[in-house]
């Protein structure tokens, strides 16, 4: 993935490898799954967990890499403010 945010004479170029994600997931404390259940309705909460998001990762991450190059995000302001993000 690649992240590009333009404004004035600020640039800013970003790549984000998918890898990374994965990593993110496995090292986020259970502390912040616990956190993110609060605001979840009950008979949904037991799904948030560390389980289900490697899951979603795992089943997301092929379709990421098949649509490699995909424009997800296009942001152009009236000032010249340019945001992109592409897989």
């Amino acid at each position: 993935m690649k992240i590009r945010i333009r404004s004035g004479n600020f640039k800013f170029f970003l790549p984000v490898p998918t890898a990374l994600a994965g990593a993110a997931i496995k090292v986020m404390p259970e502390q912040a799954f616990a956190a993110m259940r609060k605001n979840v309705p009950l008979p949904y909460d037991r799904l948030v967990s560390r389980e289900n998001f490697l899951l979603v990762y795992e089943i997301c991450r092929e379709i990421l890499i098949e649509n490699k190059g995909l424009e997800i995000v296009h942001v152009e302001a009236a000032d010249g403010t340019f945001v992109s993000i592409i897989l």
